[in-house]
C-alpha cells in the first residue's frame, strides 16, 4: 500500500509543493512549526533514511541544501534546522525548520496554522528562489 508521501508524489494528493525533479519532492508542511516548514522526499518509497542506497542519500541531502537555502531567503531565521525523525509515516522525509533557537524545533509545541492561499504563496515564493542547478 502506497505511504501518503508516495500517493503525493503521484498527485493523487494535493500539496504544496517547493522544489521537484526527477527523484526528489520538496514541500510544505501542512502543520508547520514554523513559516516555510518544509519536508523533502525520495521519490522512491523508502521507509528508513539509513536503509536509501549511499549515493541517493548523498543526492536527497543535496537537494534539501539546496531547498532550505531557498527558505532562508524568504523566512528570517538564524539557521535551518534539519531533522530526520520518521516514525510518523514510513516514508522517510527530512523536516527543513527555520530556525532561531533549539527549542524551535520541539515537536510538542502548538502547530501553526495559515491560510491556503499563504501557503500557496509561500510555496511560489520558495519555488521561485530555489536554484537546483
Amino acid at each position: 500500500m502506497a505511504t501518503l508521501f508516495t500517493k503525493i508524489v503521484q498527485g493523487e494528493i494535493p500539496a504544496y509543493k517547493v522544489a521537484e525533479n526527477d527523484r526528489f519532492l520538496a514541500f510544505l508542511d501542512i502543520n508547520p512549526l514554523a513559516k516555510g516548514h518544509t519536508l523533502v522526499i525520495p521519490k522512491k518509497e523508502t521507509d528508513y533514511i539509513l536503509d536509501m542506497e549511499d549515493e541517493e542519500l548523498a543526492a536527497l541531502m543535496v537537494f534539501a541544501k539546496k531547498v532550505g537555502r531557498a527558505i532562508e531567503k524568504l523566512v528570517p531565521c538564524k539557521r535551518m534546522g534539519i531533522t530526520v525523525i520518521g516514525l510518523e509515516i514510513p516514508h522517510t522525509h527530512i523536516h527543513l525548520i527555520p530556525i532561531n533557537s533549539i527549542y524551535d524545533m520541539d515537536f510538542k509545541q502548538p502547530k501553526l496554522k495559515f491560510t491556503p492561499e499563504e501557503m500557496e504563496q509561500l510555496s511560489l515564493a520558495i519555488r521561485n528562489a530555489v536554484s537546483l542547478d
